[in-house]
């Protein structure tokens, strides 16, 4: 299996619904570095799981959406609880979209995941990973 993995950063304003989150029920910011790798069996005529250059430019693209606002008020996210794990899977959802849709270059037509990472901390991150 081939990869190819891509990195942004993020910074966020939430609240978190649910006793079991504590004082992150209040509004705060996180800051997140976030990892999209692609996997492939194999590589397109080129050499190439995506074309890097625009697998990062869809992420920035994707992490310019989320970042510096609050999330509590962006109607695309209305009704879900923004943890790390939920918000991996927002970006690698919209990675997919892009991904068909050829943003991602015209060999992309291979991937057969996508995997997102959000990293909280160097203690701490979560996944999401789904076919595209």
């Amino acid at each position: 299996m081939f990869s190819v993995t891509v990195r942004d950063h993020m910074m966020i304003a939430h609240s978190l619904a649910g006793a079991v989150f504590g004082p992150a029920q209040r509004l705060h910011g996180a800051t997140y570095v976030v990892d999209a790798t692609f996997r492939a069996p194999t590589l397109d005529r080129d050499g190439l799981v995506v074309d890097i250059g625009q697998a990062a430019a869809a992420l920035a693209a994707i992490v310019g959406e989320l970042s510096y606002r609050n999330l509590d008020d962006d109607p695309a996210l209305a009704g879900i609880n923004t943890t790390t794990e939920r918000l991996a899977q927002v970006v690698a959802d919209r990675l997919a979209q892009r991904l068909r849709s050829g943003e991602l270059g015209a060999g992309a037509g291979h991937v057969s995941a996508i995997s997102v990472t959000l990293r909280e901390s160097h203690i701490a991150w979560a996944s999401y990973e789904r076919a595209p």
